[in-house]
C-alpha cells in the first residue's frame, strides 16, 4: 500500500523553493533541527559504540532520511562522515536539496521515491530517519512497518512526530497554525497525530524494540526547543533498534 497522500504532497510542495529559508515556512524545523541531531548523535554513539567527539563520527555508517524535503537532516549527518541517502516524494524539494548540497560541496544521494520502493529493491541501512512525516502519510502502520524493513538487524529507526493530546491540539495545532503563525495554516491534521504507545506497539510486533524517547518541547520565550525526558505531550522523538530475525 502507498503512504503517499498526495494532498499532503502539494501543501507542502507550493513551499519547495522555501526549504532553506531560516525564516520562511519551514523555520519550525531549522529550530528545532539541532535538537533533533542532538538525540540522533546521542544514540546513534552509544548503540555503534563511537567515539563522540570524533569530527567523522558518523564514518562507516549509512543513513536513510525518509522525507528529507530540503535535506536540513541530510546535510550536517553527511558532515560528520555519514554516507547519507535522502528520500522523499515531492519532486521539487529534492530538486531544492541535491542543488543546496552541491553548493556545500556534500556528496549526498537524493531520490524522488518512496520507503516502499526501497523496500522493493530490498535496501537496507544503518540509520533510517523518519523526522516529521508519519503524521503526513497514509496507512501509517504498513509505513512504518516499510521504515523498519529498510533498517539492517540492530540497526536504528529514529522518528519523530507529534503525539494526539488536547495539548497538541491547542498548541502544536490551533495555536502553532492560527496563533502564532509558526506554520502555515493547514499543515497539521490533529486526527493522524500519533501516540507513542500507538508506533510502539506496532514496533513491538514487527520485532523492534524502543531504546529511547523525548519529547522536544519549545519555549516560546526563548524561541527554542530542547529534550525533555518528561513532558511528550506535543512532539517527542524515539530511537528503536531492529533485532536479528
Amino acid at each position: 500500500m502507498s503512504s503517499v497522500n498526495t494532498q499532503e504532497i502539494s501543501h507542502f510542495q507550493k513551499d519547495s523553493a522555501h526549504w532553506w529559508d531560516e525564516k520562511g515556512p519551514f523555520a519550525p524545523l531549522h529550530k528545532m533541527n539541532p535538537t533533533r541531531l542532538e538525540f540522533i548523535r546521542d544514540n546513534i554513539v552509544g548503540h555503534f559504540d563511537k567515539d563522540e567527539d570524533a569530527f567523522n563520527v558518523y564514518k562507516g555508517l549509512n543513513f536513510l532520511d525518509i522525507g528529507c524535503g530540503g535535506g536540513l537532516v541530510c546535510e550536517p549527518l553527511a558532515r560528520l562522515g555519514g554516507k547519507i541517502t535522502g528520500l522523499d516524494a515531492d519532486k521539487q524539494a529534492i530538486s531544492v536539496a541535491q542543488d543546496h548540497a552541491k553548493n556545500e560541496n556534500l556528496d549526498i544521494s537524493y531520490l524522488n521515491t518512496t520507503a516502499e520502493q526501497l523496500v522493493l529493491d530490498k535496501k537496507t541501512f544503518d540509520v533510517v530517519t523518519a523526522l516529521e512525516i508519519i503524521e503526513h502519510v497514509d496507512n501509517r502502520e504498513e509505513f512504518l512497518k516499510n521504515c523498519l524493513k529498510l533498517v539492517k538487524p540492530n540497526g536504528l529507526l529514529v522518528l519523530s512526530t507529534l503525539n494526539r493530546t488536547v495539548p497538541s491540539l491547542l498548541f502544536g495545532k490551533l495555536a502553532a497554525e492560527y496563533v502564532l503563525g509558526l506554520v502555515p495554516a493547514g499543515t497539521h491534521d490533529w486526527n493522524k497525530f500519533v501516540k507513542p504507545s500507538e508506533i510502539q506497539s506496532i514496533l513491538l510486533q514487527e520485532n523492534a524494540i524502543t531504546k529511547d524517547i523525548k519529547g522536544i518541547t519549545y519555549n516560546l520565550l526563548k524561541d527554542k526547543f530542547k529534550l525533555n525526558s518528561k513532558d511528550m505531550n506535543i512532539n517527542y522523538i524515539l530511537c528503536a533498534t531492529r533485532k536479528s530475525i
